[in-house]
């Protein structure tokens, strides 16, 4: 059976590379994920130790600039997967998407109210990205 996902994307007018690098860096997470993201700290070389609406959860990133990936998984008290995660150029900026899938403990209805709010970190991250000096 083929499970339930949801794709969300966003253009940044910003080279790739320097949209990559920001993403890559776990460190960066409570500038742009603001919904989900309350602090973080790095646990390990892989793992970082994060403080999220639903209480502490922990977050390793697993990219390849070659390839624009940026993959994640993420272990939190109420369910644990992986995002698959993508940069691409385009044109003089580029686009960033994650793919997100249910997981079995979360409702249908609960799990697209929580996309939703990702959105919100979408659009947080764009503003930043194009705001920054040197862009």
């Amino acid at each position: 059976m083929i499970g339930y996902s949801i794709t969300k994307s966003v253009s940044i007018d910003v080279p790739g590379d320097r949209v990559f690098a920001f993403l890559a860096d776990a460190a960066n997470w409570p500038k742009w994920a603001i919904v989900n993201v309350k602090s973080i700290k790095r646990a390990d070389d892989q793992w970082w130790t994060m403080e999220t609406p639903a209480g502490m959860a922990r977050l390793r990133i697993r990219p390849n600039a070659e390839l624009g990936i940026l993959d994640h998984d993420f272990n939190a008290p109420d369910a644990t997967w992986t995002v698959p995660a993508r940069l691409v150029p385009n044109g003089s900026g580029c686009e960033f998407m994650m793919t997100f899938f249910q997981p079995p403990a979360f409702t249908r209805q609960f799990f697209e109210e929580q996309l939703a709010l990702v959105d919100k970190e979408l659009a947080r991250l764009k503003s930043l990205m194009e705001s920054a000096p040197n862009r």
